[in-house]
């Protein structure tokens, strides 16, 4: 039988209170993220998120001063973390430029749009009118820097020739609304509807960037 490390051996002496401790903030973070998705913010409570984490309302009040900055700290702890590392991927990368834009929309699928975390945005476009300052905050921190992202893979394809020249710009719009839709209407009114009607999203991932790629052809004349 294998010997505890002096790690474990540290771990099982400690007491479970004080392991609990550390791990509050991001079971805090987590319930967040279920109920919000679940229920939307204004009808989420501070005490339902603490009676899902397993503490007090008075306890999360000592992580968080109240709702909003727990969903700020939420999105800036999971969302953001994950453009700022593809961001500093795609930048440090030399692979062609459609091999990026493949790495973009399959990525953001995979890390976001096929997880919990797209329910924020589902949830942000059913809530901005009442809640505009959490709304500019989602915009100023996800929305813009993944953008930024899907601009400097077009605007690097078409310094090197590989894309004609477009209206940066407006594609970024163009082409990042397909996939956020998609990820919206999981949430939302794709669970409503018949399984039958559902496109598997590697399917329309594949139909999507074929058809971004044609766009982007060099000597491709605009219509």
């Amino acid at each position: 039988m294998p010997t505890p490390t002096h790690q474990q051996s540290v771990r099982q002496r400690q007491p479970r209170w004080e392991r609990r401790k550390e791990s509050r903030h991001a079971e805090l973070i987590d319930a967040a993220l279920e109920l919000f998705v679940a229920r939307g913010y204004d009808a989420t409570r501070l005490e339902d998120i603490a009676a899902r984490a397993g503490v007090s309302k008075g306890t999360l009040y000592l992580y968080f001063a109240g709702k909003e900055e727990l969903f700020k700290a939420l999105v800036s702890e999971t969302i953001v973390p994950l453009i700022h590392s593809f961001g500093e991927g795609i930048a440090r990368s030399r692979a062609p430029s459609d091999e990026l834009l493949h790495r973009f929309f399959f990525g953001w699928w995979s890390k976001v749009g096929a997880t919990r975390l797209s329910g924020i945005a589902k949830m942000i476009v059913a809530e901005a009118r009442n809640f505009p300052d959490m709304a500019r905050f989602f915009q100023e921190e996800v929305i813009t820097p993944a953008s930024r992202v899907l601009a400097s893979i077009l605007e690097r394809g078409i310094a090197s020739g590989e894309f004609r020249p477009v209206d940066v710009e407006v594609a970024v719009n163009l082409w990042m609304s397909p996939i956020a839709l998609k990820a919206i209407w999981s949430h939302s009114i794709g669970p409503c509807c018949a399984p039958e009607l559902a496109i598997e999203p590697e399917r329309f991932l594949n139909a999507h960037l074929e058809f971004v790629l044609s766009a982007l052809a060099p000597g491709k004349i605009p219509s």
